[in-house]
């Protein structure tokens, strides 16, 4: 387990280093109508670290929670995430991650296997939604370099 935290722990930085010498018009640019500029990526993955937290500490602390989905690209148009500072919301991802990390130093083997009940994916170990939170960003640091190539 301690693997999976400490990768937890490299996710700001790995964002960080994809942005370095980014011009503010890379942040702001679109592949296409419908995709996302880095700065919504970034805004996106803060949005998701709040739930993906939200739902672990229901896991932890809860018996069987219901885990909501969210709409994240109804978040992203809707709350105008190309207008909002991308720079904030790093920070805050920062901030979120460094905030749960004493709560993962206690959690234990069983604490792993406790659940939740998803309302689209079913029922989700601990371990599954941690394991989700990290893979996340590799994901979307993956879609900053496609972004990036096409700019």
């Amino acid at each position: 387990m301690e693997q999976l935290i400490e990768q937890y722990k490299q996710g700001y930085f790995k964002i960080v280093k994809e942005l370095e010498g980014l011009t503010e018009e890379q942040l702001l640019f679109k592949p296409s109508e419908k995709s996302w500029s880095i700065r919504e990526i970034i805004i996106h993955i803060s949005d998701a670290e709040l739930v993906h937290i939200h739902r672990m500490k229901a896991v932890l602390s809860e018996g069987n929670p219901i885990l909501a989905a969210f709409e994240q690209d109804l978040w992203t148009t809707r709350l105008n995430s190309q207008h909002i500072d991308h720079q904030l919301y790093l920070q805050l991802f920062k901030s979120m991650r460094e905030s749960f990390l004493p709560i993962l130093q206690h959690v234990t083997e069983q604490d792993y296997l406790r659940i939740g009940t998803h309302n689209q994916a079913g029922q989700l170990t601990f371990k599954e939604i941690f394991q989700h939170s990290i893979e996340h960003i590799d994901t979307h640091i993956e879609q900053i370099r496609r972004v990036k190539k096409l700019f």
